[in-house]
């Protein structure tokens, strides 16, 4: 019988307080595998990267490519922060000095019709003995912002078929490394069952002793390098996969060591050091932040959008924004620090019949947002916040809505600039249901802030 240890992670959304830990943890395990007459393959399931962090920001992720590299991983696909969370280029490039293939099946290039450049289809993996081991990986369809960046992605069922048509007879068993959540992973292993093994991520869903769907084992290791997923499996002489079981290991049970602070806080540090010397602007006085109330910094901000999306009014929230920006020199440091959320920024237009209905519904959940902990979809922050309007106003007891100083008209179009979070979450369904979306790719809500200060606060030639 032939013992294979697979190891996995995914999600760490440049979450290091775990890394050296699982680091350790991940080489011996490694390295124990191979002392014991068996083999270990190791896979991450994407999201590794995330722009909150400092050197995450400052590298365009490469330094979280250089991380994974420590790890030898056999493959890896990308999770939707390395897939949206780049210009098309940063991607191209993101891979570049990997010491690992990228598995991604779902991702083409518009341009050339073929898988984006860094990707392979799938990957067959050849063990000490023989076994020939098929790796598929597939992440989060999300076209209408993979599509603005110059990228085609595609259903997993509208690829699937047609991969596991070509790689299946090739192999004695298939593994698919999904970022697409853990709903769909269960759908896929009913209509697909001849993957023996799907590792899951993107919902962030910890599995701790797996899960049996029919003829399909899903495994999954949370979020944040907290786990570390561990698949023993054991093949037949024929190669046929016998049994297959999950489980995973907690971090916060490994031993720490004396340097891992100072190991964790330098990346912070080294980040902070290179987006310090980016030099942006100089502010003639401070630009203030507040959870509650119209500061300055969101007042500045809400012009800057309303200016690169042309449109006639503008929203956003003053959760958002999480620190002053200081008078005088403003570094691309002060605007991460303000704005780390990877949102950009979109201009919608809308009827002015549909533009009062989205009124009508900030107003109904203005008070409820206020102190709302909003996770996830972009967002960065803790509270929701205030919603902060420019050039429109609404009177909650006559329901009257002006736009620029008049009173809108139903049937003509209005443009509204926000952030794509108000897409994503519930309060404002108008926003996605009626509203003609454009999103402008592939700049940050920040890198626009910052663009408009530059213009409007330029540097001295001292500076």
């Amino acid at each position: 019988m032939e013992k294979i240890t697979i190891l996995h992670t995914n999600d760490f959304h440049s979450h290091l307080e775990n890394w050296p830990r699982l680091r350790r943890y991940v080489l011996a395990q490694q390295s124990l595998a191979q002392a014991s007459a068996g083999q270990a393959l190791t896979f991450d399931l994407g999201d590794a990267m995330d722009r909150v962090h400092l050197l995450t920001e400052a590298t365009n992720g490469q330094f979280n490519v250089e991380l994974l590299n420590q790890l030898h991983y056999d493959a890896a696909t990308i999770g939707n922060n390395e897939g949206i969370g780049n210009a098309k280029a940063q991607l191209l490039k993101l891979y570049q000095a990997a010491n690992f293939p990228v598995v991604l099946g779902n991702l083409s290039d518009p341009t050339t019709g073929h898988l984006a450049a860094f990707a392979k289809p799938w990957l067959i993996i050849t063990t000490d003995q023989g076994t020939h081991i098929g790796v598929l990986g597939l992440t989060a369809a999300f076209p209408a912002t993979y599509q603005p960046l110059g990228w085609e992605i595609k259903r997993a069922t509208d690829v699937l078929p047609a991969l596991l048509a070509e790689l299946a007879p090739q192999v004695d068993f298939v593994v698919l490394l999904s970022h697409l959540g853990l709903p769909i992973d269960r759908f896929l292993a009913k209509k697909f069952p001849q993957i023996a093994i799907i590792i899951g991520a993107h919902t962030r869903h910890l599995l701790p002793t797996g899960e049996q769907q029919g003829a399909t084992l899903l495994a999954a290791a949370g979020k944040f390098g907290q786990y570390v997923g561990k698949i023993s499996l054991t093949i037949d002489e024929n190669h046929h996969l016998r049994n297959a079981s999950a489980t995973v290991q907690a971090t916060n049970e490994l031993p720490v060591l004396a340097t891992d602070a100072a190991e964790i806080a330098g990346y912070q540090q080294q980040g902070q050091q290179l987006l310090n010397a980016q030099k942006l602007a100089k502010l003639p006085q401070s630009l203030t932040v507040s959870a509650h109330g119209e500061h300055a910094a969101i007042k500045v901000c809400l012009a800057a959008i309303q200016q690169v999306a042309q449109a006639d009014c503008a929203i956003l929230n003053s959760g958002l924004f999480l620190k002053d920006l200081p008078q005088g020199i403003v570094t691309a440091n002060d605007l991460h620090q303000q704005l780390p959320h990877p949102m950009h920024v979109i201009a919608v237009q809308l009827s002015g019949a549909d533009l009062w209905r989205l009124a009508m519904e900030i107003e109904k959940n203005r008070h409820f947002v206020q102190n709302f902990p909003l996770k996830g979809m972009s967002f960065r922050g803790k509270i929701y916040g205030e919603l902060v309007l420019r050039d429109w106003r609404i009177d909650p007891v006559t329901q009257q809505v002006w736009v620029q100083h008049q009173l809108i008209e139903p049937h003509q179009n209005y443009t509204l600039a926000t952030v794509d979070n108000f897409m994503f979450i519930p309060f404002f369904p108008t926003v996605a249901i009626k509203g003609q979306v454009k999103l402008l790719m592939p700049d940050f809500l920040r890198n626009i802030f910052g663009q408009y200060l530059q213009q409007h606060y330029p540097l001295l030639k001292e500076s």
